[in-house]
């Protein structure tokens, strides 16, 4: 039963309802007024456009830390006294990418409808980005903020000067290296890079490469095999039609480097999805991340169960190398298969590297670090694999668009080489190549022991 109390209580809070919701009506009416005419965006384009725009600052900074990861790769691959050349390398061609990018690389990449030749060459102008809070400015919220995506893709032009890096160590000069980098990254990426992903003829033609397995693996890869052929082995590498082994100086640095770029390359290949505004997206972003983590474990069980069988021991840089060349071979689709095939596309580059590195040897090409089996050969792979999982690929597009890529920065890039070689030279000496190029090229003492003081 109800209590006379209760009943008075109820009276009470039906008194106090009844005042209070006039009041409460006025307050509310014109604010939300006000908010249906300001608010004229719909509220899910907006919260999209956030989306998206956090989603390429947080995949960018992944694939940022990836130039760590070459590194430390890098650094643990050459020997002791050409390290700090390496770390030098690096940091400085990621600076100078950054810069060149920003100068013309972007918007040669990216020219939207300001083809200088329809198609084929980009704009020749500097990146922008809106407005402070895009003030005065009518945005388009259907995809990110311009300053997000000029930050993500310029981690991806970066990479392919990194790869080049790792293969030419230990007998090249500081300087033409740099000079280089500086047209690799302000030209010859941005505008092959442009005929896919800028939306020039390539892309017309069909070509897929969802997140570069040609566009930027395989032009690192084609710019470093023309440098090599240039440049010529190290001393003492092939002798008397041997291949003589050259240790490196630090295995655990470099497993750290092949952890650190693993890790990237979830940010590489899935902020490649460009979309992070509905839940399709999501859970495409989140097959990618597992199929590319696969595809890499997939590349270094490949490598370690061959290298067994065919040397009666694990070779601990092929496993690595396999597990960077499974990456590479799912980058170019990552989304369409399913764990198991993308474990046997990254299988498959695995194998690559175990039979491509002992063959680069056979012809005296000489890569320090297996960057052209890796980037290059797998690169190819990944490619041409993209037919096996989605139905849209056509296996004639993705030839064509391999030869016309690979020709494209073969050609620029050796013609670039010879022409630093004949002005300036690009080999240090033979003495110095002995000393190390730590002291040769940066005035360090390798061997603190053997230091004058």
């Amino acid at each position: 039963m109800i209590g006379a109390s209760d009943m008075f209580k109820e009276t009470k809070a039906m008194t106090l309802i009844k005042t209070l919701l006039p009041a409460a009506a006025l307050i509310a009416l014109p604010t939300l007024g006000l908010a249906q005419e300001a608010d004229v965006t719909p509220p899910n384009e907006e919260i999209g456009y956030i989306f998206t725009t956090f989603m390429f600052l947080v995949t960018g900074f992944l694939v940022m830390w990836m130039a760590a990861g070459f590194t430390m790769l890098e650094a643990g691959l050459v020997r002791q006294k050409n390290v700090t050349m390496q770390l030098t390398k690096n940091i400085a061609l990621f600076s100078i990418a950054a810069l060149m990018y920003y100068a013309i690389g972007y918007n040669l990449m990216y020219p939207g409808d300001g083809w200088s030749i329809d198609g084929v060459l980009g704009a020749f102008s500097m990146a922008a980005m809106e407005p402070v809070g895009l003030a005065d400015t009518e945005t388009d919220l259907t995809y990110a903020s311009v300053g997000s995506d000029f930050f993500f893709q310029l981690m991806f032009c970066a990479t392919t000067a990194s790869i080049v890096s790792g293969t030419l160590a230990e007998r090249i000069k500081l300087w033409p290296f740099l000079i280089f980098v500086i047209v690799l990254t302000g030209l010859i990426y941005p505008i092959q890079a442009s005929w896919k992903w800028g939306g020039g003829f390539l892309d017309a033609a069909g070509f897929l490469d969802f997140a570069g397995s040609t566009v930027v693996h395989s032009v690192g890869g084609w710019a470093a095999l023309a440098g090599a052929l240039i440049l010529g082995p190290r001393l003492g590498k092939y002798k008397d039609g041997r291949v003589i082994p050259i240790m490196g100086s630090n295995l655990p640095l470099a497993t750290l480097g092949t952890f650190i770029l693993w890790l990237g390359w979830f940010g590489f290949n899935g902020g490649s999805q460009l979309y992070m505004d509905t839940a399709g997206n999501v859970a495409d972003i989140s097959r990618i991340f597992a199929n590319t983590n696969t595809a890499a474990a997939g590349g270094a069980i490949a490598a370690l169960i061959l290298t067994q069988l065919m040397y009666k021991k694990v070779d601990l840089t092929m496993v690595l190398n396999g597990a960077l060349a499974g990456l590479v071979s799912i980058t170019a689709e990552p989304l369409t298969p399913g764990l198991g095939a993308a474990t046997l596309i990254g299988a498959v580059g695995g194998v690559i590297v175990v039979f491509a590195v002992p063959f680069l040897d056979r012809v005296k090409i000489d890569d320090v670090v297996g960057a052209i089996p890796v980037h290059l050969m797998a690169g190819i792979w990944g490619t041409i694999a993209v037919v096996l999982t989605n139905a849209d690929a056509s296996l004639g597009t993705q030839l064509y668009s391999i030869v016309v890529v690979g020709a494209f920065t073969f050609v620029v890039s050796g013609v670039l080489w010879f022409v630093l070689k004949t002005v300036m030279g690009i080999r240090v000496s033979s003495e110095d190549e002995i000393n190390g190029l730590d002291m040769a090229e940066l005035g360090m003492e390798a061997y603190p022991e053997f230091s004058k003081s």
